[in-house]
């Protein structure tokens, strides 16, 4: 299926129209995206706003009310699912709902099933190519569920009534920021390192350690990264 075809509707052939929200921390990804979906003529894709950070989404898509949101796990301010949360009233609105299709590089279990959890319609990853994300973001606006290959069984394993293991209470207990500075710590991540990469001060990034060696009951990195290593979090 061509990105044109998969604009066009099923019924009478007329054209399908979604008014799209970006939201990524890293602007060359925003761009390449815009450029891939959003020439509205052939893809029937507007998109009517962008946004860096958790604050700059909740203000653009609040204002621009999408009717979905592509959204990345991975933001200053506190991640998608704080985006999620600060826009519930949006997404609950039974006129107008605005619905997420979480876009990111990551296909660990935790951020798909987070962003679920937090009301997310589907999640796909980066390397999706443009026609099949025209087709997803048009099938969440229609209220179906999207998902990359292999993710939607972490998400069955969570929900479903089988044997899959509980929800894991200690890392609950973190923000999405901390299983972020938790994740790179684990990999060996310098503090300066991690600082760079998220776009926040070393001494932001020793709070962070600081509060989640405090949740998790533990005394060091080195205990923080057999902690990581035992949940596959790595």
């Amino acid at each position: 299926m061509s990105a044109t075809e998969a604009a066009q509707g099923s019924g009478a052939g007329e054209a399908r129209r979604a008014r799209v929200v970006l939201v990524d921390d890293h602007r060359m990804f925003r761009t390449g995206v815009q450029a891939e979906i959003g020439q509205t003529d052939s893809t029937g894709v507007e998109v009517v706003g962008e946004a860096a950070d958790v604050d700059q989404a909740v203000t653009v898509i609040t204002a621009t009310r999408p009717e979905v949101v592509l959204l990345d796990v991975h933001l200053p301010g506190g991640g998608g699912v704080e985006v999620l949360r600060r826009c519930a009233p949006l997404m609950a609105d039974p006129d107008r709902p605005v619905r997420f299709l979480a876009l990111s590089v990551s296909d660990a279990a935790e951020d798909v099933i987070g962003v679920i959890r937090g009301g997310a319609r589907g999640y796909v990853t980066k390397t999706i190519t443009g026609t099949d994300l025209v087709d997803a973001v048009f099938r969440v606006k229609e209220g179906d569920a999207v998902f990359s290959p292999r993710l939607a069984g972490f998400v069955l394993d969570a929900f479903a009534n089988t044997d899959a293991p509980p929800v894991d209470e200690d890392l609950d207990r973190l923000t999405q920021r901390e299983r972020e500075v938790l994740r790179l710590i684990a990999r060996g991540y310098a503090y300066k390192e991690i600082a760079k990469q998220l776009f926040i001060s070393v001494k932001t990034v020793e709070s962070h350690v600081s509060a989640v060696l405090r949740k998790l009951q533990l005394s060091n990195r080195h205990e923080l990264t057999r902690w990581a290593t035992a949940r596959r979090l790595i």
